[in-house]
């Protein structure tokens, strides 16, 4: 039967184009803030990180009451890296809506959300965004989203899709743009006549797949779920039955429904609504609670494997807990297998040897999230360079992540930009111009990417959009060329002192300025030629009692290229390591010793 009073929506887009700013107006129509709160703008993206980056990481679950409708909303990443997040939270869903900015219309990244919404047979409501921007085109990007959806093999019914026309950032949403009605309303009631109330039996037994997990330091592992059947209460006993099959009765301490911005607790759900409990010790993704009299099985939930992967060490620099507070590798150990409880799309082992924890994930955004995390709670470590996670075939074979790469560029530079992507093994699949813009799409393997964005802005002189994301295990292509210049490595542990940054600074690229700490291992800069070069940034003028005729010169110094997290997992080679504490972010050799390299080398 119907749940008449509840729906469960999924929000999805491509990055920016107004997902999270859209709920903060949602929130607003329905009265959950007073009329004079002081309230942050992008008030999910509560994580610091999520903030300055931008982007969503983590999906969240928030609900708004209208017309006395329970509306539950869940906001989802849509960065490809966090893929893992949307697979799994569309399954709480009945309906979706898509968010296409009125310029741009839809994006690579819309593909590959709205493609598992479709899979699921989720109603889509279509939302152009952005409809005040100079330039903007509604007709334009509906029309694209049609033949998107058509593309992807959506059903007669999904075709016939509702549209709305909206401006997240100015508070309104219109049945048709030139209306000059200024709320959310329109909205609102559309996804109550449009999104499908959950068809559940409420009679039935219990049933409750778990989609996300949460952690609370006071209560343990939370499971989120939807009921799909029978009715949930505290202090029942359930049978939970893992995705391997295994059995095991548990007590749920807890039942908590979703309430405005927060949860509350309740002393029992009914089926169709989005619960989280407490009690399950061990809860996973994919679990599935249901009654002991009368067990419901489920579809398991399949979630995309890790394609990258890198090791993470306690840092063995010299400088090694002048920055961080926690340097141990046992704290590094625990804090690792902490995560791996409560991410479930990053896999998490220690290496054999016990040198170090092998994290592997989605991509290098999806494994800097977490470092940039650790290194906040102040942590100092140092990671390896990422590499892919190869696969045999049953011929034994070897098999690699292919991913799909699509790039935007504008037509005078779309040469530059099929070059480079050559150069990183790309395949030229689908090539489409206008009277501006060249889009091409290319099949490239997952090796090929790493620093391919910086390569591709240079080339375009920062013009070019670059969007990639899994498609397949292919085989493999062969070795790649790695990186062409070599490094200007610190021959001794002190301070860079200009004198000799000055003369350095004519050989290649600098990484650091005047003062920096550097060490015996150290990159200190990039050499314009081939291969590694020791240099002394310690050299500074040899003093005499006579005056010299460049005593007056000034040293003007080119600014040091600065490295994100991201940049310098993409730079370095497999002889190389980033070293990362609160405050830095340092590239090093493995081995320090210039001696100990030339060893290596001969071997």
């Amino acid at each position: 039967m119907k749940q008449d009073n509840i729906r469960n929506v999924a929000i999805i887009a491509h990055v920016d184009h107004g997902k999270t700013t859209l709920v903060d107006r949602l929130l607003w129509a329905s009265h959950v803030f007073r009329e004079n709160q002081q309230v942050q703008e992008r008030v999910l993206d509560s994580n610091d990180q999520e903030r300055e980056r931008g982007i969503t990481i983590l999906s969240k679950n928030i609900s708004i009451n209208y017309k006395g409708v329970k509306i539950n909303i869940i906001d989802t990443p849509g960065h490809a890296d966090f893929g893992g997040e949307v697979e799994r939270v569309l399954n709480m869903a009945d309906g979706a809506l898509l968010i296409v900015d009125a310029y741009e219309g839809p994006k690579p990244q819309t593909r590959f959300v709205l493609s598992h919404a479709l899979e699921r047979g989720l109603r889509i409501v279509v939302v152009v965004n952005k409809i005040d921007r100079p330039n903007a085109n509604p007709e334009g990007a509906v029309d694209k989203v049609f033949d998107l959806m058509v593309e992807l093999g959506a059903t007669d019914e999904q075709l016939d899709f509702p549209v709305i026309y909206a401006s997240a950032v100015n508070g309104y949403a219109r049945l048709n743009p030139t209306d000059n009605n200024n709320d959310m309303i329109p909205l609102l009631d559309m996804i109550i006549e449009q999104i499908p109330a959950p068809d559940v039996d409420l009679d039935g037994p219990l049933a409750l797949q778990i989609c996300t997990v949460d952690h609370s330091s006071y209560e343990g592992r939370i499971g989120v779920g939807r009921l799909s059947s029978g009715t949930l209460h505290e202090k029942e006993q359930v049978l939970v039955i893992k995705p391997s099959g295994e059995e095991r009765q548990a007590q749920i301490r807890k039942v908590y429904t979703f309430e405005n911005l927060g949860k509350v607790e309740v002393p029992d759900a009914a089926a169709g609504d989005i619960v989280a409990v407490i009690g399950i010790e061990d809860a996973d993704i994919g679990d599935i609670l249901t009654s002991p009299d009368s067990p419901v099985l489920m579809e398991p939930i399949a979630v995309e494997e890790p394609t990258m992967a890198v090791v993470f060490e306690a840092s063995s620099s010299p400088l090694v807990g002048r920055e961080g507070e926690i340097v141990g590798g046992r704290q590094l150990k625990e804090r690792l297998l902490r995560e791996k409880e409560s991410n479930i799309s990053m896999r998490i082992n220690e290496l054999e040897d016990k040198s170090g924890i092998e994290v592997a994930g989605r991509g290098v955004l999806h494994l800097s999230v977490l470092m940039e995390t650790m290194r906040r709670e102040g942590f100092e470590f140092q990671v390896g360079r990422p590499r892919v996670v190869y696969k045999t075939a049953e011929d034994g074979s070897k098999l690699e992540p292919i991913e799909e790469a699509t790039v935007d560029v504008p037509n005078e530079y779309s040469g530059k930009a099929i070059e480079v992507m050559g150069t990183a093994g790309g395949i030229m699949e689908d090539m489409a111009s206008d009277e501006t813009m060249t889009h091409l799409t290319f099949r490239i393997p997952s090796r090929g990417t790493m620093g391919l964005k910086t390569r591709l802005l240079n080339a375009t002189h920062g013009e070019a959009m670059l969007f990639h994301h899994f498609k397949e295990y292919g085989p493999y292509s062969g070795e790649m060329a790695g990186r062409k210049n070599g490094g200007m490595i610190a021959m001794s542990t002190g301070k860079a002192v200009a004198y000799a940054l000055d003369t350095l600074q004519e050989r290649g690229r600098l990484f650091v300025g005047p003062g920096d700490e550097c060490y015996e291992g150290m990159i200190v800069g990039e050499s314009a030629k081939e291969g590694d070069m020791v240099v002394n940034v310690e050299k500074s003028k040899q003093l005499g009692n006579q005056r010299s005729s460049s005593a007056d010169k000034a040293i003007q110094l080119t600014p040091p290229i600065t490295f994100t997290l991201e940049e310098a997992l993409e730079y370095i080679e497999d002889d190389e390591l980033v070293e990362i504490t609160p405050k830095s972010i340092r590239l090093r050799k493995r081995l320090l010793s210039a001696t100990d390299r030339k060893k290596a080398n001969k071997k």
